[in-house]
């Protein structure tokens, strides 16, 4: 069943109108905070935005975001790599890795309830980083790390991905 959810994932960048429900939402959002992260120290916060005011925004300041003009629901997730500073040196600095499980546990719940989504990167970009930081008042100990569109699909891209063997070593 994982698998065929991973197969039928496709990045969409055409949404209907129609809102997503809360327990949607949700659910999304605790997928998130269910991924793995370095010794569990959980770096990053969300930001569910609904806004169409605030979607159209974030469209025009990332230039790879402009299906958020459509989409009804954006994600934007948030790196707290202060989180990741200990005495001991670790896990200082996997906050990307941290908050990539996080952005594609998002993902496939999404399809799982049958909505598409698309995976917009901030970071490490640092012009689109202080675009999102500035339109999303983001403290300056923190950082975007990507905004995930979510709605429904207006569309039904082919896939892209497939298994190569060429591509593993057997040890």
């Amino acid at each position: 069943m994982t698998l065929e959810i991973i197969k039928t994932r496709r990045s969409i960048r055409k949404f209907k109108p129609a809102p997503i429900a809360e327990e949607k939402i949700r659910a999304m959002l605790e997928a998130a905070m269910l991924a793995p992260s370095a010794c569990n120290t959980r770096p990053w916060r969300f930001i569910a935005i609904t806004s169409r005011e605030m979607l159209d925004k974030l469209a025009s300041v990332h230039p790879y975001a402009k299906m958020l003009q459509t989409a009804p629901l954006c994600i934007a997730i948030v790196a707290l790599p202060k989180t990741q500073i200990r005495d001991d040196g670790l896990p200082e600095g996997f906050f990307p890795q941290d908050c990539g499980a996080a952005t594609q546990n998002i993902l496939l719940q999404a399809e799982a309830m049958g909505l598409g989504t698309c995976w917009c990167g901030v970071y490490p970009k640092e012009a689109t980083q202080k675009a999102v930081t500035d339109a999303l008042k983001v403290p300056d100990d923190e950082i975007p790390f990507c905004l995930i569109a979510v709605g429904e699909r207006e569309e039904s891209p082919d896939s892209r991905g497939k298994y190569e063997e060429e591509r593993v070593t057997r040890i």
